[in-house]
């Protein structure tokens, strides 16, 4: 479905991706993880045409533009780290925005139910001025916003960040779920053994490089993976 290949990315002298290679096949969840400044976002906003990238990204066989506006019409979207809503509209004003692009009314509002019934917090809330909402119901509405859009292909960028652990272990149930509806995802975490326990496949991304992949399940059993990140010894 997504075929990342010797993806490069600058920012001035520093060079923050160094050539790597990602698969993502449809209806997989693939997480990324790695330590902070590792080159996670980077990696996800050349994908979303934010930045400037060079190398190859292919989405179901065809160049992926570099705009964003048309790689979401293409059927990707982003839900960005730290949420980024739009703090002074209300819940169902930020959900209709994630649908900007779109003109089938009738989908539109059902995706509305479709949303609603994944998160019925946000429905409770649905009047409700965004930035009065808690960091986890923030977080379910990028969320929401970003289903809005109606996408084949979900980039999460630290979805878990900021949370209490309870709101964690919910967030990944719902990551689950968004699955289960037939969308694939791809994910970006710190939390490493949270995202290794959903995903399929994974990669570990060190200073902008690859420096393992394989099958999630097998992943969390590598003692070296342990020790790096998952506070085993």
């Amino acid at each position: 479905m997504l075929k990342v290949r010797d993806l490069n990315v600058y920012y001035g002298g520093i060079h923050a991706i160094r050539g790597i290679d990602i698969d993502v096949n449809k209806g997989e969840i693939v997480t990324i993880i790695g330590s902070n400044g590792a080159g996670k976002s980077s990696m996800l906003n050349a994908i979303s045409g934010i930045v400037k990238y060079q190398g190859q990204i292919e989405y179901e066989g065809k160049a992926l533009p570099q705009v964003a506006h048309k790689v979401v019409q293409s059927g990707i979207c982003q839900v960005p780290e730290g949420r980024v809503i739009f703090a002074n509209l209300t819940v169902h004003e930020n959900l209709k925005m994630g649908a900007y692009l779109r003109n089938d009314t009738k989908a539109i509002n059902e995706d509305f139910g479709k949303v609603y019934d994944l998160f019925p917090r946000l429905k409770e809330r649905e009047k409700q001025i965004a930035g009065t909402l808690s960091g986890g119901e923030q977080q379910m509405l990028a969320m929401g916003r970003g289903l809005m859009s109606s996408p084949e292909l979900i980039l999460l960028d630290e979805p878990s960040l900021g949370l209490a652990p309870l709101l964690i272990n919910t967030i990944f149930e719902i990551i689950k779920e968004i699955k289960s509806m037939g969308k694939t995802i791809l994910l970006v975490e710190q939390n490493a053994f949270k995202a290794l326990s959903v995903a399929d496949e994974a990669y570990v991304l060190e200073q902008g490089v690859i420096t393992a992949k394989g099958k999630a399940a097998d992943l969390i059993k590598d003692p070296k993976i342990q020790e790096a990140y998952l506070g085993k010894k």
